[in-house]
């Protein structure tokens, strides 16, 4: 498969990070696509907060010591290297030893659906081996891409697996994708009865159908999305938590700070001062919350 583009690569705190335009047929389904690896092997540990997205990470070195999902009995992986996110509501404490080396790609729910190829409730808030989810060829994949060193021929290879994965995975319901237009385009803030009516089913059974493809319920997929979109205003520079509060749907300042302590395990204080990129939040003085890699531009 012919590149769709030259390979960029730059420091980023304690990362190099390397990109490449996105093939026009994985656009779609993308919201980030990053490799990277460590400038100096450094063990860490971060917070993970929920993005509203769901996440394939593929190894090339050194795996996680854990990924610990908070808030679920039993929620701790153990060593894990290449592995499958699902969409989450509620943080996990990620541990490496250090000597990252990786591929992270983000998928938009749906997306992630076509390219899993199950329910998606399935995955919601677990972080399960990449073979487990997309069988034994997914384990051969990443031994190619470690056995690849140039960037480039390792998109390509990428590509290509997702490419074809995508190609026969299931179609998603046209009202379930217009559900989640309507509630990601409102950061959450249109009523599930709205939504409902929209689509021309009943709230039950949009609920169950929208749980099935995306993994997570309307009510709480809008919880995630307000949290998000208060995220961006504090990273944006807002500063009144009132005025936050206000324009992201919550009820109170109150309201706002107890929905940050369930999703993310802080508050928005904290967060704003915590060094952190696309969602990891750093737990210590020696934590590098760069070590999990930002987002592509599109």
């Amino acid at each position: 498969m012919a590149g769709t583009g030259a390979v960029e690569v730059a420091r980023l705190g304690g990362l190099w990070r390397v990109t490449r335009p996105w093939h026009p047929g994985l656009r779609p389904y993308l919201r980030s696509y990053v490799g990277y690896w460590e400038a100096v092997p450094t063990p860490y540990e971060v917070r993970l907060v929920p993005t509203g997205r769901a996440t394939l990470l593929i190894s090339l070195a050194e795996p996680f010591s854990q990924v610990r999902r908070l808030g679920m009995p039993g929620g701790g992986s153990g060593s894990i290297g290449s592995l499958v996110v699902g969409l989450e509501d509620r943080p996990a404490i990620c541990t490496h030893p250090g000597g990252q080396e990786a591929i992270r790609v983000e998928f938009t729910p749906l997306g992630a659906y076509r390219l899993f190829g199950l329910p998606m409730s399935e995955l919601t808030n677990l972080t399960i081996e990449i073979r487990d989810v997309l069988g034994p060829e997914a384990g051969f994949l990443v031994e190619r891409l470690t056995a690849t060193r140039d960037w480039a021929a390792r998109f390509d290879l990428l590509d290509e697996a997702l490419l074809d994965r995508l190609g026969h995975g299931p179609e998603p319901s046209p009202e379930v994708g217009h559900a989640w237009q309507l509630l990601s385009g409102s950061a959450g803030a249109i009523p599930i009865a709205g939504i409902a009516a929209e689509v021309g089913w009943s709230q039950g059974y949009l609920i169950r159908r929208f749980t099935q493809q995306i993994g997570l319920t309307p009510k709480a997929s809008a919880r995630v999305l307000r949290f998000r979109r208060a995220v961006a205003l504090l990273d944006g520079g807002a500063t009144s938590l009132t005025e936050i509060s206000t324009v992201c749907g919550f009820y109170d300042q109150a309201h706002l700070n107890r929905e940050f302590r369930a999703i993310a395990g802080t508050t928005p204080g904290r967060m704003v001062a915590a060094r952190r990129v696309e969602g990891a939040v750093a737990l210590s003085g020696s934590a590098n919350s760069s070590k999990t890699a930002p987002a592509a531009a599109r």
